[in-house]
């Protein structure tokens, strides 16, 4: 074929780590020009592939890698964690959950504000989507906060910074992605994000309060509700209490896997929502919806593994390890400078294509440096949370943009500016005490 010996006039003398390099560079060009990176990393991959090892050899095993890859059954996971967030929403669960953290929250300055993080946090803990997190509290959380007079910055601000928050907490669509590309385990990792999280919200809802306190004219005076509106306010809680915990308890206990778990959620869910009163229509848009964000995931997946087994081929992950581990400096500053990248990188690519596109090359170097790659993974989702909301690409940031167009795109990263520096904080906690990141999967091995 004409373009098998172009090829093989251009890379036949050539060796694979030439080529890598090359198609790398490719790759960066592709993605600066605003190709998709699931469009650009599978050309590249696939040209790459024919360039190293022939047309029929590489074209075949392009072909093959979408089925052999997304049949995984730990990817299975995927769909139901999305599943569980959408029917959540659209069963007027979020609601609830909001109303509970405003009657709770609303002593502390900001309490609104506050009530917003943890009411996010609570759908992270069923939904697996960032976007879907933002989009959802656009809708609810935003229009209360400027009824009651709060700034437009901190009120998007909010908004963009918690839903982040599903980053992590458990169930967590890149922890997924980031357990199959690494081959870890995707209990510990869903384990071992849960108390970084919480974490997390609790640093959002001190700097809050704080710059509350500071600047008073950010949200209106404090209100207190009574107790035993707080306490009504509990049992509108109970559905997404009830889903965290079958999680939780299924994988704590292992008498279910992930996906199973999954599974269950979603049943519990949807039964719940049906008891509820939720209309057709409510439901096949959940249905719909969660298709829809299932296959984007998925086309990105099929893309950049197509890119990631070229890079295997033309052994650049094994030379970047071998690079690191010669370098003579700390570890932890070596690991700095590569989080350093996945800020840069954070820039102008999204999270999910960013890290299968990176953890091929970065994985074995952290390992050789003797790094518990759970921890790292916590490590390197949490950047991801910080490129969620970080311009000029700041995925959560044009969700509430689209969804609240009154408030410009410019005051939204603004007002994510104290809690990308809140985020930056966290990640040196995690660096320096491991043990927050390690301590609930170590419980569950010894268990």
């Amino acid at each position: 074929m004409i373009i098998e010996e172009l090829f093989q006039s251009w890379f036949g003398d050539m060796e694979p780590f030439n080529i890598g390099l090359i198609f790398c560079g490719v790759m960066v060009v592709l993605v600066f020009l605003g190709v998709r990176v699931y469009i650009a990393a599978a050309i590249v991959g696939m040209l790459g592939l024919v360039a190293i090892i022939g047309w029929e050899a590489g074209t075949g095993m392009a072909g093959t890698i979408p089925h052999s890859k997304t049949s995984s059954f730990a990817l299975s996971v995927l769909p139901m964690f999305i599943l569980i967030g959408y029917l959540a929403f659209h069963a007027g669960l979020t609601q609830a959950v909001f109303d509970a953290a405003r009657k709770w929250c609303s002593w502390a300055p900001g309490g609104l504000a506050v009530a917003t993080v943890f009411a996010t946090a609570g759908f992270a803990a069923v939904s697996g989507a960032s976007t879907a997190t933002a989009a959802v509290f656009s809708r609810i959380a935003i229009p209360e906060m400027l009824e009651n007079g709060y700034d437009r910055r901190l009120a998007a601000g909010v908004v963009a910074a918690g839903g982040t928050l599903a980053s992590l907490i458990p169930p967590s669509a890149i922890l997924v992605i980031y357990a199959i590309i690494v081959e870890e385990s995707v209990g510990q990792l869903l384990l071992a994000g849960f108390i970084p999280g919480v974490l997390s919200a609790f640093i959002y809802a001190f700097l809050i309060s704080g710059r509350v306190m500071i600047s008073p004219e950010l949200a209106p005076p404090t209100r207190s509700y009574p107790w035993v509106d707080r306490f009504k306010s509990l049992p509108g809680t109970a559905p997404i209490i009830a889903v965290i915990v079958i999680i939780f308890t299924a994988i704590y206990g292992g008498w279910a896997t992930p996906t199973e778990a999954g599974a269950l959620g979603a049943f519990v869910v949807f039964v719940i929502a049906m008891l509820r009163g939720m209309s057709w229509t409510n439901l096949k848009n959940a249905l719909f919806e969660t298709a829809k964000l299932t296959v984007m995931i998925f086309s990105i997946v099929w893309g950049v593994l197509m890119f990631v087994r070229f890079l295997g081929f033309a052994g650049l992950p094994d030379a970047f390890a071998n690079f690191v581990g010669g370098l003579d400096m700390p570890p932890v500053l070596i690991v700095i400078m590569i989080l350093l990248g996945y800020a840069v990188l954070g820039m102008f690519m999204d999270a999910i294509g960013m890290l299968l596109l990176t953890l091929p090359v970065v994985y074995p170097a952290i390992v050789g440096l003797g790094y518990d790659p759970i921890w790292f993974g916590i490590i390197v989702v949490k950047m991801a949370e910080i490129c969620l909301i970080t311009p000029p690409i700041g995925l959560n940031c044009f969700v509430v943009n689209g969804v609240r167009p009154d408030i410009p795109l410019n005051e939204v990263f603004r007002g994510i500016g104290p809690f990308f520096v809140a985020d930056v904080a966290t990640v040196g906690v995690l660096i320096a005490f491991p043990e927050i990141v390690t301590f609930l999967p170590r419980l569950m091995l010894s268990g």
